[in-house]
């Protein structure tokens, strides 16, 4: 996706996945919706928001969330997701008899891996929608505790490494299905984390990494961040520009040719000429 695309060095969200999630959905700070923490990211409601999702939609675009979604209030749905696969409980996300599909919970007679049935579930809407505008939602929880094998393990392996694997090998075949629906060069597809590295003592590149998750220092919220648009964005570039989770809805409303709400504030500035 780099090579394709563009990287972004200086890319920053929130050091916890609730707040963060909280950011992407209303590009507004905590201070104004009320999501600082993993306990109060249910604060924001989808009645006192209004999300990237329905930005999209009001542009015509089908939208679908697939994966992560606790600590948020409400379900995806509310927030303006025509269709959601989500775990329904705060363990067992890797490994699952159980799953919400479209807001009823689905019971498998053995256990599957969730994200396989994540990665289902997207081909399945972008196939069903190939031939208009879809925005896809693909909230992986890898790599997050508690680190368990995936089915690709061998059983000497080392399980982090193979979650991080694991984790590349799906969002490369979340963009080969792109590519065999010949939508490449007509998606931008945005990889990035919902927070900083949780280890202290990290080094990246011999540097040691400032700060870890749950902190307010760069290793806390430093995060990749990659777009990829073939034939758009310039190939192999690396930006210094600023840019937080706030920027993610203005951007992608610019993208559609629309505009962020107007009734509020919206703190993120969109960055869609730089994809140009």
């Amino acid at each position: 996706l780099a090579a394709e695309g563009l990287r972004f060095e200086n890319a920053y969200c929130t050091p916890l996945c609730g707040p963060t999630r909280c950011l992407f959905l209303t590009g507004r700070y905590a201070f104004r919706t009320g999501g600082f923490t993993n306990q109060s990211a249910h604060d924001p409601t989808p009645e006192k928001e209004i999300s990237v999702a329905k930005v999209l939609k009001g542009a015509g675009y089908a939208t679908a969330h697939a994966g992560k979604w606790r600590q948020v209030g409400g379900s995806p749905d509310q927030w303006g997701f025509d269709e959601y696969i989500t775990d329904p409980t705060a363990s067992g996300f890797y490994w699952t008899k159980t799953y919400t599909l479209n807001g009823k919970q689905v019971q498998k007679d053995q256990e599957v891996y969730y994200h396989d049935e994540m990665f289902n579930f997207a081909a399945d809407f972008m196939n069903r929608h190939k031939d208009g505008p879809f925005f896809l939602y693909f909230a992986l929880h890898l790599v997050h505790a508690p680190i368990l094998r995936t089915p690709d393990s061998k059983p000497d392996s080392n399980h982090y490494s193979d979650n991080i694997a694991y984790m590349d090998k799906l969002v490369g075949k979340l963009v080969a299905e792109l590519e065999k629906l010949k939508l490449r060069e007509k998606t931008v597809v945005l990889f990035s984390c919902d927070n900083g590295t949780p280890g202290q003592g990290a080094t990246i590149g011999g540097r040691s990494i400032h700060g870890k998750k749950g902190q307010m220092l760069d290793g806390g919220s430093h995060v990749p961040l990659v777009a990829s648009w073939r034939g758009t964005t310039p190939a192999g570039k690396v930006t210094k520009d600023l840019t937080d989770f706030s920027d993610l809805l203005p951007t992608f409303a610019e993208l559609a040719g629309t505009k962020p709400p107007q009734d509020r504030v919206i703190d993120g500035r969109s960055f869609a000429h730089l994809l140009k």
